[in-house]
Formats: structure tokens, sequence, C-alpha cells
């Protein structure tokens, strides 16, 4: 009989199996950023790796505005339709996940703060508050004093863990006597011009610049050193992730696994799925500061 199967290319259709276990075989992941930017391809990769050689499918939803993000929420398009739901990186609050428990499914989040509080299953993300403390205690350390940092509207980037990474970033700079300038870049293809035309209309250019997230740092560099500065030596630069190109240009930044966290992340999923719990269901992957040649101590005319 297997044979006459094998001969004829026979195989179990994937409606079949999902109507015989009594499961969608997909999982939802919810995210804010374009699937095309460094974290969302690398927690696609990391999710696929597991959750397709189980057999799963995996549907995105991206939500890239604040009426996308009602829409969601109104219309729960997961219900009965999913066995999981994934949030990445997304700022959903108590009423949120209220409505995304009321599915029925396991919640998982990837880099979202506080998950336990709201109601999430498991999580997995790295530790944004040691990270963060991490890049201001490099600059300090380095003699940085008069010090910028850059970070995206919260309203635009619906990231929460961004937010945090501001919060412990000031904090661990006043614990020091240090108040860090604030600059927005609010989304548009030319944020970064309109940082560096606020950067030179400040009273005084600073020492060094510390970036939410390498996808800011990047062009900043390029468009400062077309502006006559030399990076680090006039002004010393960091970002946060680690991510495509950030080895290449020498960039001091932040080592964060996405594929890792996200690997880890569809391990707790299918746990959940498949026997109702899982080990360690709330996990924190530790920061790792990457220095390379972006930063340098200040020079001694500018401390």
């Amino acid at each position: 009989m297997l044979r006459i199967a094998d001969e004829m290319s026979f195989s179990i259709s994937r409606s079949a199996t999902a109507l015989k276990s009594g499961k969608a075989l997909r999982v939802v992941l919810l995210m804010s950023d374009h699937i095309r930017l460094w974290f969302s391809a690398s927690v696609i990769e990391g999710l696929n790796q597991v959750l397709h050689a189980d057999g799963y499918d995996l549907s995105i939803f991206q939500i890239s505005s604040i009426e996308e993000r009602r829409e969601f929420f109104d219309m729960l398009p997961v219900r009965r339709n999913a066995d999981a739901v994934i949030v990445a990186s997304i700022d959903v609050d108590a009423q949120e996940s209220a409505q995304l428990a009321s599915t029925g499914v396991p919640i998982i989040g990837i880099n979202c703060v506080n998950p336990r509080e709201y109601g999430f299953t498991a999580a997995v993300g790295i530790d944004d508050d040691q990270g963060s403390r991490l890049v201001a205690r490099h600059l300090i350390g380095l003699g940085h004093r008069n010090i910028v940092y850059v970070r995206t509207s919260r309203e635009v980037s619906l990231r929460f863990s961004v937010q945090q990474r501001y919060d412990s970033f000031v904090k661990a700079c006043l614990e020091q006597g240090v108040t860090p300038t604030t600059l927005v870049a609010q989304e548009s293809e030319d944020r970064i011009s309109t940082i560096v035309s606020e950067l030179l209309s400040l009273p005084q250019m600073p020492t060094a610049i510390a970036c939410q997230e390498d996808g800011i740092a990047i062009p900043l560099i390029y468009q400062l050193v077309c502006c006559g500065y030399r990076i680090p030596s006039d002004i010393s630069v960091i970002g946060y992730d680690d991510s495509f190109y950030a080895h290449d240009i020498g960039l001091t930044t932040i080592r964060q696994d996405p594929i890792g966290m996200a690997r880890e992340a569809a391990c707790k999923t299918l746990d959940l799925i498949n026997r109702k719990t899982t080990g360690m269901p709330f996990q924190t992957f530790p920061a790792q500061l990457i220095v390379r040649s972006s930063t340098s101590r200040v020079s001694l005319d500018k401390g």
C-alpha cells in the first residue's frame, strides 16, 4: 500500500492533517516593522526555522499605523484561525492583551516589555535596561558629557521595547550627573537630514551621539561625514542591534540575536500548543556591548 502511494506521489493534504488534529497548523505573527527590515526579517527567519519543520505556517500581520492597529484588534482576524499569536516589539496595552487572550490561544511576546503584567503566556526578549546602561557607561567612561540621544517617535514606531531603551539610557546618564539631549527622528524619507539640521542648530555640537537603533546610526554617520565631521575624532556614534553593515562600517553597538530569540519563542509556542505548558516561559537574553571604531575618548579640548 505504501509502495503504491509512493509511486502515485500521494501525500496527505495539509487541510486533512489539520482537520484530524483539530489544529489550524498556523501561527500568527503580529509586528510593526516592515518585513524587509533587519529585525523583522531575522525574527521571521528564526520562527520559520522551527515552526515550518513542525508543519506550521506563519501568517504575518504588519501594523504600520494607529488605524491598522485599531482595525486588527477590533476585527481580531486570528480568532479560530490560528493555534498561537506571537507579538514582536509592539506596545500591547492591557485592553489589547485581553482581546488577544479572548481568542483562547497562547500569546507569546518577542521584545515586549512587562509581558507578565499584560497577560502574555510566554515571552523572550533582550535585556534593554542592561543594554542601554552599557551604552551610557561606555560613552561616559570615554569622558563624554555632551551627549545626544536620537530616538524615533513612539506613536510612529508602536514599539514598546525602544521606550525601555530610552528610559534606561536617560536614567543611567542622570545617575552619573549627565543630562543628555533628546532628538526625535520623525518617520519620513528625510528623517536623518532633519536630525543633522537639528544637531547643527544646537548651541554646541555633541561629542557623542547614542542612537536608538543601528538604522539611525549608520545613515547618520554617513551624513555627518558628508558635513565634514570626523567619526569618532569629532563625534562618537553608537548604535543598538548589531544589524547588517554594523561590522562593515565599524559601528560600536549593542548586540542582540533576533534569530535566536525567535527560535526560542517558536519552541515555547510549540510547547504551549502541544502540551499547554513550557519550561521557563519568560526568558531574558543578555545584551552585549560590541566596541568598534565609531567611538573614542573625548578630545581634551572638548571634554
